[in-house]
């Protein structure tokens, strides 16, 4: 098997491990990805068999093909119940769009090229963007995912050395590390992180840069600053889409900074491609007990207005 037939299967497959030992390959992953791989492989055989050679458009109509095929006959059945089905993890497990917040962030978007989905903690905002951004890669409607964060303690002040950032930051980006893990087989996850396919960042790291073909997601986007949401919004490139992901009444910010997420409903309103999901206490998938305590903080804030 040659170096760009195995780059194109590591592509299209990206959470199976393909290891090439002269005639025999092994294939590690999820069941569903190596079934189809297996298919794909005995039908490039078959060609060489009958061609002597094998054409990279081969590869990917038989990637086309065997994908089809395999998913109408073998796709696992699993009771949803009004949920969307977003994706099934390396462990077969399903990811699904459950309350109504998380079915409103997966139609949205389908449909708009930046979504913001605001709502407390325990919503799970993240871990179904980040979902979103892995299905996305795994159909190649995206050639990349990334990642980023603003790190407020840290500063956003990161002329540091490299090992030395690594662990300055990485405490606050451990959230986006275990929602990838998840759902990439570990194997392939740092193969895709060594090859950037797969870039998780502080938002700093975004200055100066176009992200085109890319699905990018930035999390705890109360901590960024109007200068730093500004930034980020404008370095979305060609095919690319974005999820801004947020809680505005948990800004780590300083005082003297405005949350950028506070103010970009105004900013932004009416613009076609984008648009605001707003997540609430009917979202929360956490310990029961969060739903309450987000009731109470907000009578709390409410009763401090009313007396202010």
């Amino acid at each position: 098997m040659q170096d760009q037939q195995l780059r194109i299967l590591d592509e299209a497959f990206p959470e199976t491990k393909i290891n090439v030992r002269g005639e025999r390959v092994k294939l590690t992953g999820p069941a569903d990805e190596v079934g189809i791989l297996k298919e794909v492989i005995h039908g490039m055989i078959e060609i060489v068999a009958r061609r002597n050679k094998i054409e990279k458009d081969d590869v990917n109509t038989l990637i086309t093909l065997k994908s089809g095929q395999f998913t109408s006959r073998t796709a696992p059945p699993i009771d949803i119940g009004d949920g969307e089905l977003i994706l099934y993890t390396h462990k077969g497990q399903a990811v699904v769009a459950k309350t109504p917040g998380q079915k409103q962030i997966y139609k949205s978007s389908a449909k708009h090229d930046i979504v913001f989905a605001i709502g407390p903690a325990g919503t799970g905002k993240t871990y179904t963007s980040v979902a979103l951004a892995v299905k996305a890669l795994k159909e190649r409607r995206v050639q990349k995912i990334i990642l980023a964060r603003p790190a407020v303690e840290a500063g956003e002040n990161l002329g540091f050395l490299p090992g030395d950032l690594k662990e300055k930051i990485d405490p606050y980006l451990r959230p986006l590390y275990d929602a990838l893990e998840d759902m990439i087989d570990q194997d392939k996850l740092n193969l895709n992180l060594q090859k950037n396919v797969i870039e998780i960042a502080p938002l700093a790291y975004m200055r100066g840069r176009t992200l085109n073909n890319a699905f990018v997601i930035l999390d705890e986007a109360q901590n960024a600053t109007n200068t730093q949401m500004k930034m980020f919004l404008t370095r979305i490139g060609f095919n690319s889409r974005a999820i801004i992901t947020g809680d505005v009444t948990q800004t780590d910010l300083p005082r003297k900074h405005q949350s950028g997420l506070i103010s970009i409903p105004k900013i932004l309103n009416g613009i076609e491609g984008i648009d605001f999901v707003y997540l609430d206490e009917k979202d929360v998938v956490r310990h029961r007990l969060v739903k309450d305590i987000i009731n109470a903080y907000e009578r709390h804030d409410s009763s401090e207005n009313e007396s202010d």
